[in-house]
């Protein structure tokens, strides 16, 4: 690109009449070598971007699975990491929490056998995403049955009655999440966890008298993912991507970009070496990581829908196809999203006028019509701090929701008022700090045929 725009330049100042001095002998080896490197440096950008999400799933398994035995928030491979109730604002583990349900997670290996999962019978919103290695949503179970969980190409026999799910990877994330309709239902949900069941298939067609195996635990994998990868140099993140590419390989349609990152010895049939790189190696390291995330928001915002004052991640997310940068963006901001059918996570931190809320004032958050939802779907509004976690308040109420005690309008409209200082009402009340604010309108199972004409709810300063 910089040698055209030279040419174009210098076509330019021949076409005005002005004389061009002409470069010396070596000046154009000298561009070409500068042109070379710069096209290693962004072909190893699109190599990074390719395979950061299958990194971070790797790494993110290494750390949730480090324990013998199953404790808070870590459980070995296969075997369930149960939620024991939603979060406070005490949670500071992870940004922008979900209030409405309670996990479960499993990770999988399913290099070995198929993985046997029973999926309980529940009355209320409890689904199952299973995700694959580069962090695409293979399926979401929503009916009670015997799943099995397969590595495709296994070609074994299963039991009469077990439904088959093809993973085109080994390694694979299984996500439950259970509606929670207050405190008082936990005891509802702990039922319908401790009615879910999963073992290897060798277990489950023996006698069905399984015992989990004791994991292990390293103190070098005590790890934040994230950070674990992004604190990687060029040969450790490759090496690792080309290792985990050869158990959970690249989709058909990755094709183009296997070819173009194979210049640089990345693929599932590569051996990576740094010497493919020249120049000051760290620096540019730095560099290209520095600039990535400002990078991939730019271009994920190709992605973002706007929803009246309120905007969402929409297609492809949850099953990205060759939208790399936005599945590492994705990925970067937050691993497990789902897909637009199954939910919706709208975001706004300004009110109608554009202003960014602040608990210097009172909103009203103004619906015409509540967000269409289908059976057993749901929704609700959460505030969160300029910090991205729940905010302190002496009702430790973080969210309205479908299931809120609130009043409707004579009209049957709904008026939520956000504020820092309590209404004199406040069964309608959703409290914040004085600080600035943002929301999150999370709709769950929605309608997507009434969403397309649906008003979302109007945010406007009455103080």
């Amino acid at each position: 690109m910089k040698r055209v725009f030279a040419l174009m330049v210098c076509m330019a100042m021949l076409l005005s009449g002005c004389a061009v001095k002409q470069p010396s002998i070596d000046a154009p080896a000298a561009d070409s070598a500068a042109d070379s490197e710069a096209d290693v440096w962004e072909t190893l950008e699109k190599a990074y971007i390719y395979a950061f999400p299958l990194v971070l799933m790797d790494a993110t398994m290494t750390s949730a699975t480090n324990t013998e035995t199953v404790i808070a928030g870590k459980a070995p491979v296969n075997q369930f990491m149960h939620g024991a109730g939603t979060v406070t604002a005490a949670f500071k583990t992870v940004v922008t929490p979900n209030v409405d349900t309670v996990y479960t997670q499993v990770w999988l290996d399913l290099g070995e056998e198929p993985i046997i999962y029973t999926m309980p019978e529940a009355d209320r919103f409890f689904n199952v995403q299973l995700l694959d290695g580069w962090t695409n949503t293979v399926d979401v179970l929503t009916n009670p049955a015997t799943y099995a969980f397969t590595y495709a190409g296994w070609n074994g026999e299963l039991p009469e009655g077990v439904i088959r799910v093809d993973f085109p990877t080994q390694m694979a994330w299984f996500i439950a999440r259970c509606l929670l309709k207050g405190e008082d239902d936990l005891a509802n949900v702990k039922a319908i966890q401790n009615a879910m069941s999963i073992m290897p298939l060798s277990a489950y067609v023996s006698d069905g008298e399984y015992t989990a195996p004791q994991g292990s635990y390293s103190e070098s994998n005590d790890f934040v993912p994230v950070n674990k990868v992004l604190s990687m140099s060029p040969a450790e993140f490759f090496a690792k991507a080309n290792e985990l590419m050869a158990k959970n390989p690249p989709a058909a349609e990755d094709a183009a970009i296997l070819e173009q990152i194979a210049a640089v010895n990345v693929g599932p049939d590569k051996v990576f070496d740094v010497s493919v790189l020249t120049g000051d190696i760290a620096a540019q390291w730095k560099e290209m990581l520095t600039g990535l995330r400002s990078k991939l928001v730019a271009d994920g915002s190709r992605f973002s829908v706007k929803m009246d004052q309120w905007s969402y991640f929409g297609r492809p997310i949850g099953d990205f196809g060759t939208e790399y940068s936005y599945r590492a963006m994705i990925a970067l901001g937050g691993l497990g999203a789902n897909t637009l059918d199954v939910a919706m996570y709208t975001k706004t931190d300004t009110d109608a006028s554009g202003s960014q809320m602040s608990g210097a004032h009172t909103y009203k958050i103004h619906f015409n019509t509540l967000p269409p939802v289908l059976d057993n779907g749901f929704w609700s509004v959460t505030a969160y701090g300029s910090d991205d976690f729940l905010i302190d308040n002496p009702l430790n109420r973080y969210c309205i929701n479908d299931r809120s005690e609130f009043v409707l309008n004579a009209d049957g409209t709904l008026d939520i008022i956000v504020s820092a200082s309590a209404p004199e009402s406040t069964s309608n009340w959703l409290p914040v700090n004085e600080d600035n604010f943002h929301l999150y309108m999370r709709i769950y199972s929605p309608d997507m045929t009434a969403i397309e004409t649906w008003e979302a709810p109007v945010i406007t300063i009455i103080d």
